[in-house]
């Protein structure tokens, strides 16, 4: 019997069952051990293949996919650290509820904890992270078909977000011509081979619950809060809101338009705040808000009851408050609970936000991040996306700007990490091959270097902005000592982007002045390649922007 040919056979059920539950981007990364993975996968034509020589990477690229395309991607990696640098992109997806599937080469039982190279104990590495973990035998014919098959679609099966952690030992010889060995261990298959169906069909989760009493509520004064939600929902929810007259606080990532714009500049308002503790229910869409003004007035409100809608399973409530926790997708949801017209009953808010609005315009006249926050959605390509990266300048662009409703917004804001934003931004424009454009400060863009060379695939243009100023800037709004703000947080490492662009071949600009940006930027759009556009700014400017607009909006 040939132990290379049936490790094939093994991968060959492991790999067409995942087709069978939508998956058809897998990302592989270089290694030996997960070669039967590898070849296998690169043989069968129902899959798109993406190859990274960085895990950590190639996690975030699959998130991205995931992101974007709304199903399921694979990852193959070999064993050892390969696989504890998927970790962080596995954490984002139990999140923000994206679905990955990490197949996990590994060393047989026989080879862990004994001193063999690159043999670690995978099993359960993963903790409580992976929605579903599995830990598969060394192949054999002993075991049949059909319980592999059976056991691959249970886990997936069971994936209504997250992670799926399948780990797969494989014994040497993992080369050598395929041969016959295991074709009558496939055959117990029979015609499952040339249909589309899992071999087994698990059936999870439940009908969207209507809230009986949604009648009696929609004639209260209600308040909409958008938080991370897709663009066709963003529409849909500004719409609903408007139908009320309930006032919308939407967050950058809500895509609805945010109708009431600079919501983290006016919630420092009192007037705003007094207006908004006469709502007797809030209802929020989606999670993962960003402003810290609208973070700390959804902590202390007080309505009678609190909604928040979100297939994501978890109570989603960092305040706790009384109310009802509704898992549901959100398009669904608003159709079982339609909108009675109203009068909108919270007057006081939009001369707020026109206030914070044309605060903004003055306080941003000047060239530097504060500017390229606020005007950022003029640079936004027609039919495009925008992927926003995390730290300082998601904040200034969710207090500064108002984002064209139904526009695309990805971002990592599950755990907010600064690690993978590149290469989840590559696999956004990949799942979708749409114009994107991606902002992300200069730490991030040294975290996530490597993922450069992903860029050089693009299928439609690509503008990788770089915010550079010289460091971790958020930790200026913070109260750290400053004495040792710059050596133990900010960090400045005082580099350019350059030559990073010029190892990967990769368009580079570095403007001055926002006529120069605009220029750049438009230029971009004309061609289907990636262009690193740098923008050198003045240390603590944005900080410090932000800090005084929100103080002359506040005491308005």
């Amino acid at each position: 019997m040939s132990i290379s040919s049936f490790n094939r056979r093994w991968a060959q059920v492991i790999l067409e069952a995942l087709t069978r539950h939508g998956v058809r981007h897998v990302c592989i990364a270089p290694g030996s051990r997960s070669t039967p993975l590898t070849l296998t996968a690169a043989e069968n034509q129902a899959f798109i293949c993406h190859t990274h020589f960085d895990e950590r990477g190639l996690g975030h690229l699959a998130l991205g996919l995931a992101k974007a395309s709304g199903q399921p991607v694979a990852v193959i990696v070999t064993s050892g650290t390969a696989v504890a640098n998927l970790y962080p992109a596995l954490i984002e997806a139990g999140l923000t509820g994206e679905k990955l599937i990490l197949l996990t080469a590994d060393r047989p039982p026989e080879l862990i904890d004994c001193g063999a190279n690159q043999a670690i104990r995978q099993p359960g590495m993963f903790a409580s992270h992976p929605t579903v973990s599995v830990n598969l035998p060394r192949p054999t014919q002993d075991i049949p078909a059909r319980w592999l098959v059976s056991s691959i679609d249970s886990a997936l099966g069971q994936q209504q977000s997250g992670g799926v952690h399948i780990n797969c030992p494989f014994a040497e010889p993992l080369y050598g011509a395929p041969d016959e060995t295991g074709s009558g261990w496939l055959n117990e298959l029979g015609d499952w081979w040339q249909g589309d169906k899992p071999w087994l069909r698990e059936v999870y989760g439940h009908e969207i619950a209507k809230q009986r009493d949604w009648f009696f509520w929609r004639q209260k004064r209600g308040v909409v809060v958008a938080g991370r939600m897709s663009a066709e929902e963003g529409v849909q929810v500004a719409v609903w809101a408007k139908m009320l007259g309930w006032p919308l606080i939407g967050d950058v990532l809500s895509q609805t338009g945010q109708p009431l714009p600079c919501a983290d500049l006016w919630l420092g308002n009192s007037q705003a705040t007094t207006e908004l503790a006469q709502a007797q229910i809030i209802i929020q869409f989606g999670s993962s808000l960003t402003g810290k003004r609208v973070l700390q007035w959804q902590a202390t409100c007080q309505p009678e009851e609190y909604w928040i809608v979100d297939p994501l399973p978890g109570r989603l409530d960092p305040a706790n408050h009384r109310g009802r926790r509704l898992s549901a997708n959100i398009g669904e949801w608003l159709e079982l609970h339609p909108a009675e017209k109203r009068s909108a009953w919270a007057e006081k808010l939009a001369p707020l936000a026109r206030l914070a609005r044309d605060t903004v315009k003055l306080g941003t006249a000047e060239f530097g991040e504060a500017q390229v926050a606020a005007r950022l959605p003029e640079l936004l390509p027609e039919g495009g996306q925008l992927f926003v990266g995390n730290s300082l300048i998601v904040r200034l662009v969710d207090s500064f700007a108002q984002m064209p409703a139904g526009y695309p917004v990805y971002s990592n804001r599950g755990a907010s990490g600064i690690d993978g934003l590149l290469s989840t931004s590559a696999g956004v424009q990949r799942a979708t091959a749409r114009p994107t454009l991606a902002i992300v400060g200069d730490l991030s863009a040294l975290y996530d270097m490597n993922s450069l060379a992903l860029l050089r695939q693009v299928s439609a243009p690509f503008v990788l902005l770089v915010v550079n100023n010289n460091g971790g800037q958020i930790f200026s709004l913070l109260p750290t000592p400053a004495a040792e703000r710059e050596r133990f947080y900010c960090m400045p490492q005082d580099v350019n982007f350059s030559h990073a662009a010029a190892m990967f071949g990769l368009a580079y600009h570095n403007p001055s002045s926002w006529s120069d940006l605009e220029s750049v930027v438009t230029q971009a759009w004309k061609s289907p390649r990636a262009t690193v556009v740098e923008i050198t700014v003045p240390e603590t400017d944005g900080a410090q922007a932000l800090q005084t607009l929100l103080a002359q909006v506040s005491q308005a």
